[in-house]
Order: structure tokens, then C-alpha cells, then sequence
């Protein structure tokens, strides 16, 4: 494991590096962002296939509703959801993106919608947002 991450760090910090060749040097918060949102996709998508390997889709649901605290949890996580969708929604206008694919992986699978949906924003649109939000 700690071979894997020695590796994983090596290659990061040679991406930070200036390239002589093209006189361009490493931009950090596109690359950072996009490697945080792959790397929250994966290790949220394993666990979410480890919970349903054990208890099933509908396990999680009725887990979700065993009781009063479980079922505050669920309505906070369904209240978020929609509230991602609202931005999503206007971010989506925007930049002529369509979102229904994504609200619908919200709908169905939770947290994988706007994952998604921001790890496949296209590189011009991500730069316009951020200089549009400083």
C-alpha cells in the first residue's frame, strides 16, 4: 500500500514541475478538483457496492427508515439532494448542458448525480465558472 502511495505522490509532484519543453507549467486547482472528484466517485462507489452487496438497494432504503434517526438522516440527505439539483439546474442553463441524466442518477443513486455532473463538466466551462464566481 505505501508503495502505491509513494508512487501516486512521486507522480503528482512531477506533474507540478514546470514543462521546459512547452515553457507551460501545472495548473492546480483544475487537475486537484478533477483528481478529488475521481478519487470521491471511487471510494464512495466501493462502499456503496459493499453496502449493497450486503443488505441490497432496498436494504439501504429500509435501513433508511428503520427508525426516527435513521429517517432524519435519509430526509436531510433527500433535502441536500434536491438542493444540488437546484444549482445543478442553474448551472446546467448556463452553460447549455442538459441535467436529466444526472438528476435522475440523484434521484436514483444519490450523491453519484452531482459527482457526475462535475467531473464531466467540460474544462472551458469549469475556468468561465470560477472566473465568474471571483
Amino acid at each position: 500500500m505505501r508503495a502505491v502511495v509513494a508512487t501516486m505522490t512521486s507522480q503528482v509532484i512531477a506533474a507540478l514541475q514546470p514543462c521546459a519543453e512547452h515553457g507551460a507549467t501545472f495548473n492546480p486547482p483544475e487537475i486537484t478538483m478533477r483528481t478529488v472528484l475521481i478519487l470521491a466517485l471511487a471510494a464512495f462507489g466501493a462502499f456503496t457496492m459493499a453496502a449493497m452487496w450486503q443488505v441490497g438497494y432496498v436494504g439501504i432504503w429500509q435501513a433508511g427508515l428503520a427508525n426516527w434517526g435513521a429517517a432524519q438522516v435519509l430526509a436531510d440527505l433527500v433535502m441536500m439532494s434536491l438542493v444540488v439539483l437546484f444549482f445543478l439546474q442553474r448551472d446546467a442553463q448556463v452553460h447549455g448542458r442538459k441535467l436529466w441524466p444526472y438528476a435522475l442518477i440523484t434521484l436514483a443513486a444519490g450523491s453519484f448525480g452531482p459527482l457526475l455532473y462535475l467531473l464531466l463538466t467540460p474544462t472551458a466551462s469549469r475556468g468561465s465558472s470560477e472566473r465568474a464566481a471571483a
